[in-house]
Formats: structure tokens, C-alpha cells, sequence
């Protein structure tokens, strides 16, 4: 196992920078979630902790020695992709065993080696078969199996199930839970998907722009988001965003809906000033009178789906969501009244580029 620190980390291709001189600290046998959109810089960090791609600045630390010069093949580094690449030809057992055969090992400690990881990964029945005869979840087992054999000191996770269809990929989440759990590697994954990184991970570094947005524990990312991107990239179904005006003591406006402030919110007021974002998520809204905080609205559609309805409501110039039991339904351009939680509610500065790169997320 190895702890991982990165100082001022940048990364640039030609005049493009990927990584803007980043810094974090990943404990040893900690698992840490890289979540953000495609081209954010999440691949990048990855590939310079692996030593696949080259540090142009800053400084990468394996237990406190610095990495930079050290080769991909010297850094003790096992790395699985989304596209597994098992070698055709040969069957599961000696896909497995290619890297210890490669390390020159001998064929008794291959042996107990390749069963042994085999069995952890509900393998063992396999062995025998080659990978064209595998589904799309064994493939990936005994791709992580392969990087797994080799006792990693760190193992990176490249987007390695978002191919999989919404079973597998339930099934192999708790595989690679349990991996973590097992084994104790220091564990790097990967993701764009924010379910896989709040469910795996201790903590979640979101990323944006080649920058560090976020990096916390998922109820922290979740509940007490630093910016307004990291509100609206984390969650699900996605949050609401609202634009307020006229904040002051007493209350602010939001789509000409005057509301009150709790004491931790007024104290937010005084730090951003009459205008800004105002967020909540869909959980924390619901039908009815009953809160401090009330707005009004107009109906538009009901989802119904079995276990709870997900309400769409135009307030103002904002359409909204917000779940509700099953069988509550709003009729289109029926006056409704939402009540939001004050306790959920988060206030953020009015960077309008910000809200729209959430809203486009």
C-alpha cells in the first residue's frame, strides 16, 4: 500500500493545459473517487500517478519519495480500463497469471497465487475457458484479477464498468467494494458517474477545468457542497437552481417569492451580498404549506416511477423537480405551493457560468 501526494501537478499538451497545479493527499489503503465530466483533467491525474504520462510541473509522492523519474514498470502501480484487453488466445488461468510469469515467478507460487485471487473473484470455474467464451462482467473480473494478482502497492480504476449494462454494473460496484475491503490497496477510480464515486468511495475529488473543486467525503460532497458546480454535478435526480435578489437580514426573493432566512443563512446573506444562487435538492421540496421558506408554482408533468413520483413545477422562469409518495400527482398548470427545507437549502455567489454548467450536466 502506498500513500499518495501530488504537489502543484500540472499537466499540459502543447498549448492545451489539462491539470492546473493540483494538490491532494490520498492516505494509505484509502479509496478515493476522481468524479467529473469528460476533458475535466480526471484521465490526466490518473495517467501521471500510473507514470504513463508525463509530469510538465509539480510533483507526484509515493510514501513521501518522489515518483517523477520513476517508470511506470518500477512505480508497483496495477491499472484496469473500461476496455479490459485480455489476451485471446490464452485462457483465464494464464491471463491471470501473465504478470507473475512476466516477474518471473515460479510456477507454484503462480499456482496459489492465480487460485487464490480466482476464488475472491468468483472465478474459479473459469480457469479453463478463454475470454471470447466470458460475458462483459467475467471479462472485467478477470481483468481486475490480473491487476490484483500482482499485490499492487496502488490501484488505479479507469472508467472500468461504465461499458457494462445496469446489472452487471450493480454487481461489479460490489465486487470492487469488497476488493477494497479485502485486500486494502490504496485505491484511485475514475468516474463520471456520480452514483459509482458516492457508493465506492471515501472520499470523492471533483474535478472541473483541469481544477479541484471538491474533495471530501461523499455526504460532505453531497450535503455541503463547496461551489455551485460540485451542487449541480453531484445528486440525482439533478438539483434545482434558483436565482435570488433583494437578501438582507429579513429574508430574499426568489422568482418574486419573498422568503424568510434561518440564522445560518442569514449569516450566508452577509457574506455574498443581495444577489446570488440559491440551490435545493429535489428530496428536501415537497407539496404543501409548512415551511418558512414557500414558493409558488405551476404544474407541468408527473413521472410516475412505482416506488416514488419525481414533480416537475415551473416557478417563475425555473422549471423545478421535487419526489413525492407514490400516487401524488400535479395536474399541468395547477397552483401548487412547494415548502423547501431551510436546513437544505445552500446559497452560492451569482457566477451565472457556473449555473449553466451544472444545468447543462
Amino acid at each position: 500500500m502506498a500513500r499518495i501526494t501530488a504537489n502543484r501537478l500540472l499537466k499540459r499538451y502543447g498549448n492545451f493545459q489539462a491539470v492546473h497545479g493540483i494538490d491532494f493527499d490520498i492516505a494509505d489503503g484509502e479509496f478515493v473517487a476522481i468524479l467529473g465530466p469528460s476533458g475535466c483533467g480526471k484521465s490526466s491525474t490518473m495517467r501521471m500517478i500510473a507514470g504513463l504520462e508525463s509530469i510538465t510541473e509539480g510533483q507526484i509522492l509515493f510514501d513521501g519519495t518522489p515518483v517523477n523519474d520513476v517508470r511506470a514498470r518500477d512505480r508497483n502501480v496495477a491499472m484496469s480500463f473500461e476496455n479490459y484487453a485480455l489476451y485471446a488466445p490464452i485462457t483465464v488461468y494464464e491471463n491471470i497469471a501473465f504478470p507473475l510469469r512476466s516477474a518471473g515467478k515460479d510456477q507454484a507460487e503462480i499456482d496459489r497465487a492465480v487460485r487464490a485471487v480466482a476464488e475472491k473473484m468468483e472465478l474459479t470455474p473459469l480457469l479453463g475457458l478463454k475470454p471470447g467464451r466470458l460475458s462483459s462482467g467475467q471479462a472485467q473480473r478477470v481483468g481486475l484479477a490480473r491487476a490484483l494478482v500482482r499485490k499492487p502497492a496502488v490501484f488505479l480504476l479507469d472508467e472500468p464498468i461504465s461499458h457494462l449494462d445496469t446489472r452487471q454494473r450493480y454487481r461489479m460496484r460490489r465486487f470492487i467494494k469488497s476488493i477494497h475491503q479485502e485486500f486494502g490497496h490504496t485505491m484511485i477510480y475514475v468516474t463520471h458517474d456520480q452514483e459509482e464515486a458516492l457508493a465506492l468511495a471515501d472520499r470523492v475529488m471533483v474535478m472541473s477545468d483541469g481544477a479541484i473543486q471538491q474533495l471530501a467525503t461523499p455526504p460532505e460532497v453531497y450535503s455541503r457542497p463547496a461551489n455551485a458546480f460540485v451542487a449541480g454535478f453531484v445528486g440525482e435526480p439533478p438539483i434545482n437552481f434558483f436565482d435570488f435578489s433583494d437578501a438582507d437580514e429579513t429574508g430574499l426573493t426568489i422568482e418574486g417569492n419573498r422568503v424568510s432566512l434561518t440564522d445560518p443563512l442569514r449569516a450566508r446573506v452577509r457574506e455574498l451580498g443581495p444577489v446570488g444562487l440559491a440551490a435545493i435538492r429535489p428530496h428536501f421540496m415537497r407539496l404543501g404549506a409548512g415551511s418558512p421558506v414557500q414558493l409558488q408554482g405551476r404544474g407541468f408533468i408527473t413521472e410516475e416511477l412505482q416506488d416514488h413520483n419525481e414533480i416537475f413545477v415551473d416557478i417563475g422562469s425555473v422549471r423545478v423537480s421535487l419526489i413525492a409518495p407514490p400516487g401524488v400527482k400535479v395536474a399541468r398548470n395547477e397552483t401548487v405551493t412547494i415548502s423547501v427545507d431551510p436546513d437544505h437549502l445552500l446559497l452560492f455567489p451569482a457566477d451565472v457560468k457556473v449555473k449553466e454548467h451544472s444545468d447543462d450536466l
